[in-house]
């Protein structure tokens, strides 16, 4: 299948197929799609840059789906969205172009160092009532707290990605106090903005393949619609659940990555 850009197979496409679901069900409940996505496309052959560009525009597309059913159900919160998406796509931008110059194994150790600490903080039993689901985020938080933290998430995002969105739920829910379901959607726009900040860097350096796209980003989709109603079906446990899976998987990929590969 040379039309693809690379010497992808027929069963190799639909690999990646299943990859891309698996991802988009991941990333729209609780992040780390690319753990999924990235080494995929490097098994499957893609040249390690070429496996994070595509990653970037299959996540893009996909997010669509989960976010469309979190704003239907109105667990956005829209006052936080309008400071944290200009600083998602700033941020992963920057990333992205950093990546060109930049060692990032030191930057992955330092990730590798902090995942126990945020897997042990999935790990807490939060009770959630209504009235902590309804409570207003302070003016502070979204002015000053949401862009900052979506900011450094966002340049990670476009540095290097996998469990960007597991990050970005851990910094609302935990540091931001914002409640597991509202985190987790509004989270899914944060990280759509830093999504197309970091694919704009790709696509400008030709780190796109298109045609490989296509049927990758229907099945993301249909992965992220599906994941993001069943989180909003059972609510914050299968949240914590699949931010600890997602997490472990980072954790065991960068380990790998950095110190044994």
């Amino acid at each position: 299948m040379e039309w693809l850009g690379s010497d992808i197979t027929f069963w190799v496409l639909v690999a990646l197929m299943v990859s891309a679901f698996a991802a988009g069900f991941i990333d729209s409940v609780a992040g780390g799609g690319g753990l999924i996505l990235v080494p995929s496309f490097i098994l499957a052959g893609l040249p390690p840059q070429v496996a994070l560009g595509q990653e970037k525009i299959v996540s893009t597309l996909g997010t669509i789906a989960a976010i469309r059913n979190f704003v239907k159900n109105k667990r956005v919160v829209w006052t936080a969205a309008a400071t944290g998406i200009p600083a998602g796509l700033i941020g992963a931008y920057a990333g992205a172009e950093a990546i060109l110059y930049f060692d990032p194994d030191t930057i992955g150790k330092i990730i590798l160092g902090m995942l126990p600490i945020g897997i042990v903080l999935s790990f807490i039993p939060k009770k959630q009532n209504k009235e902590e689901a309804d409570q207003e985020i302070k003016k502070g938080v979204i002015l000053f707290g949401v862009p900052a933290a979506v900011f450094v998430i966002g340049f990670y995002d476009g540095f290097f990605g996998p469990g960007t969105g597991s990050f970005l739920i851990l910094a609302l829910h935990y540091l931001l106090k914002f409640d597991l379901v509202a985190a987790s959607a509004t989270s899914k726009l944060f990280n759509f903005a830093s999504n197309i900040g970091a694919l704009i860097a790709f696509v400008i350096a030709g780190h796109v393949l298109y045609a490989l796209a296509l049927p990758l980003v229907v099945m993301n989709l249909l992965g992220n619609h599906m994941g993001s109603a069943s989180a909003m079906k059972y609510g914050p446990k299968l949240i914590q659940r699949t931010i600890s899976l997602s997490l472990s998987l980072l954790m065991f990929s960068l380990g790998y990555k950095f110190f044994f590969a």
